[in-house]
């Protein structure tokens, strides 16, 4: 264990899914746990189907889990097999299992600050 503060900036982040004039993801990693951290923002007309699954390489489905907290915008996620919408609005503290699709409603941007804890957390 130890007592060593890390800090990370989403401005300059590990990894970022550019989806061009539709948004993008900004990812960052904590070296000391494998912790992760996303900043998410989906331009009005962002759909999950269109602008971010040839990114992942074309799953059905969207395969990961979210955790994470919604600064601005409505997102409509579809849980697949059901059929099941729900929206993820500003203020909202959210999880999604994998399976899923999304699109944005409106014409507000969505920016989300997602977390993935790693898998052998305490």
């Amino acid at each position: 264990m130890t007592d060593a503060i890390e800090i990370r900036r989403f401005d300059t982040p590990d990894e970022l899914l550019d989806m061009k004039d539709s948004g993008g993801i900004k990812i960052v990693g904590m070296k000391s746990t494998g912790a992760t951290g996303m900043h998410a923002i989906f331009k009005p007309g962002w759909v999950w189907e269109k602008d971010e699954k040839p990114l992942l390489g074309h799953p059905d489905t969207c395969p990961m889990h979210h955790t994470g907290y919604s600064l601005s915008g409505t997102l409509v996620v579809r849980m697949v097999e059901s059929g099941i919408e729900t929206k993820i609005q500003r203020g909202d503290f959210f999880e999604i299992p994998p399976g899923h699709d999304a699109f944005v409603e409106g014409d507000e941007q969505v920016e989300l600050i997602l977390f993935t804890l790693p898998e052998h957390s305490h």
